[in-house]
């Protein structure tokens, strides 16, 4: 039995030893597969706040006397409208004549008095299903919401390459030249919001919207992650001066705008993330930007002279469609 015992033991020795490349490298694609799908790996334990606490954070543009619109309480039906499925796409025309929609994307509740007015801006090209998808669920759910809003796509010309932040102050400054908008939100057409929860209004400090995405498997990947939806009161975007204008290309414009708020002092909030829950629609990857990373080691020393304080553009049509307010802009 001993013998037995001793010749096993050389038998599994001789094995390893033959094999201890293969056996290593197994055991680091294990350490590795174990790093990037552990739960800990995401920032799902970032600070948020609760959904008792939502109503007191948010920051209210009016405040009516009487007859003041609830803030939402979202029921299980409501939420089941905003999972995109195989639902036909309703015509803008007709979509706008039942929801009651004016030209240009606007609409506010008639039977209460808004608590908020935002202006939601679209950097947009060559994308139009997916602006149609996300205008047949955007509209319903910011209604159900009882916003005062209006829905402004800012398209830019094929002669340069897309700079999604700097199609967000033109947004911006447009916006604000059609009303006294309280609250701003920053939005990528392909983010589609599914909780209703998700209120479409300003809090009082920066707010990450989309911070629980299917795509990251409805986990933060990083604290310092602020893009693909935010909302910002106009106030304080002015504080940071906006958004810079130098990325053309994909990429590092968010964190450059994060930078901007965190050298104010702003930190930004978030809501949990069972109410931040975003659904992203397919889309062909960009090429990222190679001056991207070269941008974002300067961009502390342009804060004060690089966004809506240096801004130039030039508008080549502005449209009042159905669902929004279309401007083509040169840039």
């Amino acid at each position: 039995m001993f013998q037995t015992i001793v010749n096993v033991s050389k038998l599994i020795i001789g094995l390893l030893h033959k094999h201890s490349r293969f056996l290593l490298n197994l055991f680091l694609i294990s350490l590795v597969l174990c790093f990037c799908l552990h739960p800990l790996r995401f920032a799902s334990h970032y600070n948020y706040i609760c959904p008792e606490k939502i109503p007191f954070e948010l920051e209210p543009a009016y405040f009516p006397k009487k007859n003041a619109c609830m803030i939402v309480v979202a029921t299980q039906a409501h939420l089941q409208l905003f999972y995109p499925d195989k639902k036909p796409l309703e015509e803008s025309q007709f979509l706008a004549y039942r929801l009651s929609i004016l030209p240009g994307g606007q609409w506010r509740p008639q039977r209460c008095q808004p608590l908020f007015n935002v202006a939601i801006i679209l950097p947009y090209r060559n994308r139009q299903i997916q602006l149609l998808i996300f205008l047949n669920y955007i509209h319903p759910f910011l209604q159900l919401q009882n916003l005062d809003y209006r829905i402004f796509v800012v398209e830019q010309t094929s002669d340069k390459e897309f700079n999604r932040a700097k199609l967000f102050n033109v947004g911006f400054v447009e916006a604000s030249k059609t009303s006294n908008f309280h609250c701003f939100i920053f939005q990528d057409i392909d983010l589609i919001p599914q909780n209703l929860r998700n209120i479409y209004a300003c809090t009082k400090l920066p707010r990450h919207m989309s911070s629980s995405v299917n795509t990251f498997r409805y986990n933060l990947p990083y604290t310092g992650l602020f893009g693909g939806a935010i909302a910002i009161t106009k106030h304080l975007f002015l504080q940071v001066n906006g958004f810079s204008n130098v990325y053309f290309g994909w990429g590092a414009e968010d964190d450059d705008f994060y930078n901007r708020l965190q050298s104010k002092g702003l930190p930004v909030t978030r809501f949990s993330p069972e109410i931040s829950r975003y659904f992203m629609l397919s889309h062909r990857k960009e090429s990222p930007s190679i001056t991207r990373f070269t941008h974002l080691e300067e961009a502390s020393k342009r804060f004060n002279t690089d966004g809506i304080s240096n801004l130039q553009y030039r508008i080549i049509s502005h449209q009042l469609q159905p669902l929004y307010s279309w401007i083509l802009v040169k840039i």
